[in-house]
């Protein structure tokens, strides 16, 4: 048995094995069993599309008995702009354009906004389709509040402009070890892991 990751982002990958690298299994991408197109995001909700790509990839996998399909959408709302990007956040100003374009336009549509009103959170929701079709979701969050320049280079996509007061920095000047303990996937993950130990564990002989 092994877990299929809907995604064929490497970092996201990375992040998912070091969160989860303590199960007994084989994490690989979509990629990885040769499925290269994308699912169609039609959701309204971090949840309806995380669970459209879950299970777009469990069809295209062949509903195969020994697989379970996890996906992710994951984006960041920022409250001062009406939760923009939120389940766009992948295609902000379009699909190709850099994050540090990105990153630049928010922060440019930021200024002058002071500290108490840029408060930002990331959000994660994860899906799991099983064999049968049966389906679980997951939804976690990391608060934070939008910097005012960019920093760090440990994270990527958004993590440079993202900045949690409590440590005093960025998502992206943070330790890996410490992002994955308090990031809303790192939640997510732990959360979905053990939802899957209790499944699987004891009497499926997965984990």
């Amino acid at each position: 048995m092994r877990i299929i990751f809907a995604t064929g982002n490497q970092d996201k990958l990375r992040e998912i094995r070091e969160i989860m690298g303590d199960i007994d299994i084989t994490i690989v991408s979509k990629n990885d069993v040769g499925i290269f197109s994308e699912a169609e995001e039609t959701g309204t909700t971090f949840e309806e599309n995380a669970l459209q790509k879950a299970r777009y990839v469990w069809e295209k996998n062949g509903k195969k008995l020994s697989d379970i399909i996890l996906a992710d959408d994951s984006g960041l709302e920022i409250d001062y702009l009406n939760k923009e990007p939120g389940i766009y956040s992948a295609r902000y100003l379009g699909k190709y354009t850099s994050h540090h374009e990105k990153n630049l336009n928010l922060i440019g549509r930021l200024a002058g906004v002071p500290d108490e009103k840029r408060t930002a959170r990331f959000v994660c929701a994860i899906a799991a389709v099983f064999a049968d079709g049966g389906s679980l979701c997951i939804r976690e969050t990391m608060e934070g509040r939008i910097a005012y320049h960019e920093a760090g280079e440990n994270g990527f996509g958004y993590d440079p402009i993202f900045f949690l007061p409590e440590y005093g920095m960025t998502s992206a000047e943070v330790s890996p070890e410490v992002k994955n303990s308090i990031s809303h996937r790192g939640k997510a993950l732990r959360k979905m892991k053990e939802e899957l130990m209790s499944r699987f564990g004891q009497n499926g002989g997965m984990i």
